[in-house]
């Protein structure tokens, strides 16, 4: 009786793993029928639910080149929450990091933000933002203007 609980379930695994095996695996060319016509495949239906992709209506108008700075810095006062600064730049304790009126300088053109150089600097303050540098409240510059 146990011989027999045993051999049906390992029978039904043979007969299984042989019809698998049995299966063409689409690794090649279809093997003809024997009316001589190629097997039809079906393509998968699309899902009903599924978002069309989306299309650029706008034509691609090739590389962009960037607009040069307008001399004197911006045009327009600073947005919402910002504030502009004006000082002369300082070296802070650290490599690259600069500082101006004890706030550090985060971002902006490090060839304007040197040590000594005396500059008009907008953005925000960020108190709590994490920096390398062992000094000065992170400031996140937005625009710069020598002066």
């Amino acid at each position: 009786m146990r011989t027999f609980r045993l051999a049906v379930p390992v029978l039904a695994v043979c007969v299984a793993l042989s019809a698998c095996g049995s299966q063409d695996t689409g690794g090649g060319t279809p093997s003809p029928t024997p009316t001589g016509a190629q097997p039809v495949t079906s393509q998968p239906t699309p899902d009903p639910t599924a978002l069309p992709p989306t299309v650029d209506p706008t034509p691609p108008s090739g590389p962009k080149t960037p607009k040069p700075p307008k001399p004197g810095g911006p045009s327009t006062p600073p947005g919402v929450g910002a504030t502009t600064l004006t000082g002369t730049v300082q070296g802070g304790v650290e490599p690259n990091c600069v500082l101006l009126d004890g706030y550090l300088l985060v971002g902006g053109p490090r060839d304007v933000l040197t040590p000594g150089a005396r500059v008009e600097v907008t953005g925000r303050a960020e108190p709590g933002m994490m920096t390398t540098c062992q000094q000065g409240t992170p400031f996140v510059v937005t625009a710069v203007r020598p002066t």
